[in-house]
């Protein structure tokens, strides 16, 4: 048994068998290793913050947070894929690809090609990867001969793209910010030959207070001082590995509003003719499926003419050009032929049901509490530079570039958005 067989020996096996009990147990990939080139390139830790608006690094006195984003790269504001919701916008992120094009439209919706649907809380669809369309970083880097890792990451216990992370955690709440801290160090820790050079890390811990207590809640605060006390650990730690090149990125997929709850719309009650209609109430917008598509035409121009002032009405074919959320886009006809937009703080809601304080999925441009969080450091960026609001498709074509990773099918990022925040090699 070599060497590094028997570290992984030890490092994965006692800690799965110790684990396994409450399903907590890390996934590990055998044969995994990084080629002569990958042993050399950079390291990237991509951070996600669930729900993390802009403003909260200041107004929550985020002290690591403002520290790292003042002497490398920050952002203004990153604008989130359309609609504003945690998983098309967590995959548009790690694909380069708006949800129209990669499948991941919404948390929860039918496959009308399929015949079945998909929902963020059935892990037979979560980890099922013909769901998800694109190429994530960790199978690109993979393909090219670099090891990556990921800690609860949206799709990162499913094989999409045809080649899944060399370890990942299927999603759980049961580790600390600060538990899954030592778990990203002890992979770092591991021998180069397979030591991960791309990881990607997530916390729900903002998005969970903002939904339960609202955006301006002092347990809001509580979870962004949280997670940047386990930022600032993890820098410390892996800066006392003193590996050559490591560089942040921390992201979230949208940020946070609160509603109004307690008189929201109705569901216009001619969708409730379960034979004509389906639909899918996100609350911040609502799909309408018209089963007869004859009919498409002439359920719009009703549902146009018995509305409120509270919410737009369109043709998803006809949808903002800007938002690439048409019919015209959708690659998967996933998301039905109307779709229905409350005017923040709005939402729409069945009778008798609750909703939480806070809410996200509109639009970032009319609703500013919508926006993400980009911030960007080590060596290979840029110092003390600030830069205007961006797509978060883009984020991808940077990643790839800090890692020399080819780019194998297109995407709608592009490298020359973020270029600038790189040093010249």
């Amino acid at each position: 048994m070599s060497k590094i067989t028997s570290f992984l020996f030890l490092f994965f096996g006692i800690a799965a068998f110790s684990q396994v009990a409450i399903d907590t147990a890390q996934i590990v990939v055998p044969n995994r290793i990084n080629n002569l080139e990958a042993k050399k390139k950079p390291y990237v830790i991509m951070i996600s913050a669930d729900g993390f608006r802009p403003d909260y690094t200041k107004k929550y006195e985020a002290e690591n947070l403002l520290k790292f984003s003042e002497s490398g790269v920050e952002a203004s504001a990153m604008n989130p894929s359309y609609p504003s919701i945690t998983f098309p916008n967590h995959w548009s992120l790690i694909t380069g690809l708006y949800p129209a094009h990669h499948g991941l439209i919404d948390n929860i919706f039918y496959d009308y090609k399929r015949k079945e649907g998909y929902s963020i809380s059935k892990k037979e669809t979560t980890v099922d990867g013909s769901w998800y369309g694109g190429i994530p970083l960790w199978a690109l880097a993979g393909k090219q001969g670099v090891v990556s890792a990921s800690l609860q990451w949206v799709g990162s216990a499913s094989n999409a793209g045809n080649f899944r992370p060399a370890y990942y955690y299927p999603y759980h709440e049961k580790f600390s910010p600060n538990e899954k801290v030592e778990k990203v160090v002890n992979w770092l820790k591991m021998p180069e030959e397979v030591r991960p050079h791309f990881i990607t890390l997530y916390f729900p811990e903002v998005d969970a207070s903002g939904h339960h207590f609202g955006p301006d809640s002092k347990e809001t605060q509580s979870a962004v001082q949280k997670i940047d006390e386990a930022i600032g650990n993890l820098v410390k730690k892996v800066g006392d590995l003193q590996l050559e090149n490591v560089n942040y990125i921390f992201v979230s997929d949208h940020g946070m509003i609160k509603v109004e709850g307690d008189t929201p719309l109705e569901i216009p009650e001619m969708l409730l003719n379960k034979d004509r209609f389906d639909y899918y109430n996100s609350q911040s917008l609502l799909r309408v499926y018209v089963k007869n598509e004859t009919e498409v035409k002439e359920v719009y121009k009703e549902l146009q003419s018995n509305k409120d002032e509270n919410y737009t009405v369109y043709l998803t074919k006809k949808m903002p050009k800007y938002l690439h959320f048409s019919s015209k886009e959708d690659r998967y006809n996933r998301i039905g032929q109307i779709t229905l937009i409350p005017k923040s703080p709005k939402i729409f809601l069945e009778k008798g049901k609750k909703t939480s304080v806070g809410k996200h999925g509109y639009d970032p441009k009319i609703v500013p509490e919508m926006k993400a969080t980009f911030y960007a450091w080590g060596p290979a960026f840029k110092n003390s530079l600030k830069i205007n609001e961006f797509s978060n498709v883009n984020v991808y074509p940077l990643v790839a570039e800090i890692l020399g990773l080819n780019i194998e099918e297109p995407i709608d990022g592009n490298l020359k958005v973020l270029k600038k925040i790189l040093k010249d090699k």
